[in-house]
């Protein structure tokens, strides 16, 4: 895992779950992974319609795709026509209960390019292992165009299937600064975005 992100997130996850496979769903408290939760997201799974749904999803995730992802489907953030079915990679965390670390590109529609990680992860939810998957997708650097031109495709460069070494020892849980994947020295601007959506 290169993001500090994906490794807070795995930590968190791991410390939780213990000697179990996945911890239970209503064990996640929000305030412990405040410093990742703008780019968090919850799935909710339908396994036997090879389909997963957007749940929760984080401010600086729906900035990046210009929208509320709330109730969207999960394959639909890769756009119309993905080179991969995205399902694969929802399937390889609930059926061997293990986690996944994906390198994806996202681009805009004017062609800019972002490198991104997705880390997917196993919860149990009401006694049932293949119903919700936690994970986090965040930029290796934020834009300057965050919020303003949305990721409208996202392309898989690399899997990882989590061992059950890499799930072994909890790293220490260090809050990183304010913007953990933000390039040094580069001036944040402010920007105020309305997404459209429902209310929660």
């Amino acid at each position: 895992m290169k993001h500090p992100t994906s490794r807070m997130l795995h930590a968190y996850w791991n410390g939780l779950r213990g000697a179990r496979a996945a911890p239970e769903r209503g064990e996640i408290e929000p305030g412990e992974i405040r410093h990742v939760l703008a780019d968090s997201l919850i799935l909710e799974i339908d396994a036997p319609r090879h389909a997963a749904t957007v749940r929760l999803a984080g401010t600086r995730l729906c900035a990046l795709f210009g929208a509320e992802l709330r109730s969207l489907s999960f394959a639909g953030l890769w756009g119309e026509a993905p080179a991969a079915d995205p399902w694969r990679l929802v399937e390889v965390v609930i059926q061997d209960t293990t986690g996944v670390v994906v390198g994806l590109v996202g681009v805009t529609e004017a062609g800019e390019t972002i490198d991104l990680e997705l880390l997917l992860l196993p919860l149990r939810h009401r006694g049932k292992t293949q119903a919700r998957v936690i994970g986090s997708l965040s930029p290796a650097v934020i834009p300057t165009w965050l919020g303003l031109r949305p990721i409208v495709a996202l392309r898989t460069v690399s899997l990882r299937i989590l061992t059950p070494e890499a799930n072994a020892a909890p790293a220490p849980l260090a809050a990183p600064p304010p913007a953990a994947n933000d390039e040094p020295g580069l001036e944040r601007r402010k920007r105020f975005v309305v997404h459209r959506g429902g209310r929660l």
